[in-house]
């Protein structure tokens, strides 16, 4: 629980910094382009705001509409043992039975988990403060509906009724009478109601209450009521991001001043100075409403003075005007939305997407995890389609722990440290924690006791600015190395998540990377577990480790049989006892239920 607070706390974080710059460009294109837009399409450009609001909570990734086109396309690439020569006949002997033994070390890690569970506390109390505000809002609302009598003016009221006549609205919206208001509002987005300020209706201008109104049921047809519900959610969860809330403030203005283009359309030109005379003689009484919850004519000082602009510079939109604001609208919506889709993506490095057109079926395999959270990864080379359980969790990144050693060994022998005829290292005397480690060892002892000197050393001999180069090459992960030439794959600065370690091992299986295919089958050969009939079973574990508690195990790997291979990843975590063997033990289960291998 602690450890999904913390991961859900960086990663909302920098989501909100790309929720912040996105907004931003927003603000820009308006301010660019205001004199190409109405005021329709200014306040309509910020129906993406929602959509922006929710990206960090969801499991996006760059799809456009081309995913669609992968329904179709299962007869595409196909990896096979053909296509790679077949099963290898000649290759090393199957390690012995017990290659899910965790051979995992424990490191010592500071606990981030106090600073993690206080910001998410001091978040989780800002929402509970907004909650509450919006509560009392809507208690106080409440109060003032239960309070307010129907329209006794038989005037106010059948100018109501000829407003709603006016726009087309069939529906009867009562209209009451309030001595809690300056100005009218509209309440409610299922049963909605008009309140209009007493002292409106004893003072009643025909001409102003005409403008109001018609203003108040243009809220009522473009369903504002709805988006400032969406508002109003988005102020309790941003409660703390300046930039969102001053998109808020921005769309209500916009809202405003798109209701005064709308009422503005259905007015004669002689009306338009009528009409914005009543903003200005009303300029005291119809201010910002005491409720949170409503959509009205009010505003503070500054939404007014930006309305009477527009007001003073409105003109009726020609063809050609609303054929360029289309293009233009549509190119900057198109945009935006692009923009969004990456944004858990690039958020910290901390997430990584499936491919682009990718075929995906979704497992639910709760019951084979129990206790530990975590994701399970498949891909299927013969149909070129995905299985995966948890996607959100499929697509974070984690420490690879001993799955890197895959790759250490690949450097090691492009590099020549070692060959696939002399991989031996001579052991330095030095005691390890497991008897297996304390040995001489070759590629392939090393790999199925997952030997940290063994690969520790070859990355030394390689040195740190070849392993990053081999790192941005292969395009490991988040490719961060900074944790430490001995220690970056164990629960430190690499990261990788499942969907990317099976994209990986699918790209070094066909051998994409363009390496030396000696030194790839070297490694495919290290990787042999086990055999069933004519399936092999390949992969590597890894368990981390910290502070003596095995808080997360991988199994990796892929299954060849005679006409198709298939590729997995397995991650698993929690407090303690979530180490490879679990991992391994729930892996060798599910792929034993789906029939390719037992």
């Amino acid at each position: 629980m602690v450890s999904a607070m913390n991961s859900f706390g960086i990663h909302f974080l920098f989501c909100n910094i790309f929720v912040s710059i996105i907004i931003g460009v927003i603000l820009l294109l308006k301010r660019i382009f205001r004199n190409y837009l109405s005021g329709e399409s200014q306040y309509r450009i910020w129906f993406l705001l929602p959509v922006i609001l929710a990206v960090p909570f969801l499991s996006v990734r760059p799809a456009g509409f081309s995913r669609l086109a992968a329904l179709f396309h299962a007869a595409g690439s196909v990896l096979s043992p053909e296509a790679n020569g077949g099963i290898p006949t000649s290759a090393a002997p199957l390690p012995a039975a017990d290659w899910m033994e965790n051979y995992g070390v424990s490191v010592t890690r500071a606990s981030a988990s106090f600073w993690g569970c206080l910001l998410f506390v001091l978040w989780a109390g800002g929402m509970l403060a907004m909650s509450f505000s919006m509560i009392s809002s809507r208690i106080r609302l409440y109060r003032m509906e239960k309070s307010a009598l129907p329209l006794q003016s038989r005037k106010a009221r059948a100018l109501c009724l000829k407003c709603m006549e006016e726009m087309q609205i069939r529906r009867n919206i009562p209209v009451c009478s309030t001595a809690f208001l300056k100005s009218p509002v509209i309440v409610g987005m299922f049963r909605p109601r008009i309140y209009i300020p007493i002292h409106l209706i004893s003072d009643f201008n025909e001409q102003d209450m005409r403008y109001m109104l018609l203003h108040e049921l243009q809220h009522y047809k473009h369903k504002d009521a709805f988006i400032n519900c969406l508002m109003n959610g988005a102020a309790i969860i941003y409660w703390f991001n300046p930039v969102v809330w001053y998109a808020l403030r921005e769309v209500r203005i916009d809202r405003e001043i798109a209701c005064d283009t709308f009422v503005l359309q259905m007015l004669d030109t002689d009306d338009h100075i009528g009409y914005g005379n009543t903003l200005l003689n009303f300029a005291q009484k119809v201010s910002r409403s005491p409720f949170s919850l409503v959509t009205g004519i009010g505003g503070s000082t500054t939404q007014i003075k930006k309305r009477i602009l527009n007001i003073a510079l409105y003109r009726p939109r020609t063809r050609r005007f609303r054929i360029k604001e289309g293009i233009l609208f549509t190119s900057m919506i198109l945009l935006l939305l692009e923009s969004t889709t990456f944004i858990p993506v690039l958020a910290s490095g901390t997430r990584a997407s499936l491919p682009k057109d990718a075929v995906i079926y979704m497992d639910d395999l709760s019951e084979l995890f129990g206790d530990y959270e975590g994701s399970f990864v498949l891909y299927d080379a013969g149909a070129d389609a995905w299985d995966i359980y948890n996607e959100d969790f499929a697509s974070r990144r984690f420490s690879p722990d001993s799955t890197y050693k895959i790759y250490s060994a690949l450097l090691a022998l492009e590099n020549g440290s070692i060959t696939p005829d002399s991989s031996y290292l001579k052991w330095n005397r030095q005691s390890y924690p497991f008897s297996e480690w304390n040995r001489d060892q070759t590629l392939s002892t090393a790999m199925a006791n997952s030997v940290n000197w063994y690969f520790q050393t070859l990355d030394r001999e390689a040195g740190m600015d070849a392993i990053k180069e081999f790192y941005q090459a292969i395009d490991y992960g988040n490719q961060d190395l900074s944790g430490g030439i001995s220690e970056f794959w164990m629960e430190s600065s690499l990261k990788i998540s499942a969907i990317e370690q099976v994209e990986l091992l699918k790209r070094l299986y066909a051998n994409e990377f363009s390496l030396k295919p000696e030194n790839v089958q070297a490694v495919k050969d290290s990787l042999r577990l086990s055999a069933s009939g004519e399936s092999v079973l390949s992969g590597k574990t890894g368990t981390g480790t910290i502070n003596g508690k095995n808080v997360k195990g991988w199994f990796i790997g892929y299954v060849e049989s005679e006409g198709n291979t298939w590729f997995f990843a397995i991650n698993i975590q929690g407090e303690d006892h979530a180490d490879s063997k679990a991992a391994s033990e729930i892996a060798l289960k599910i792929l034993a239920d789906k029939g390719i291998f037992s």
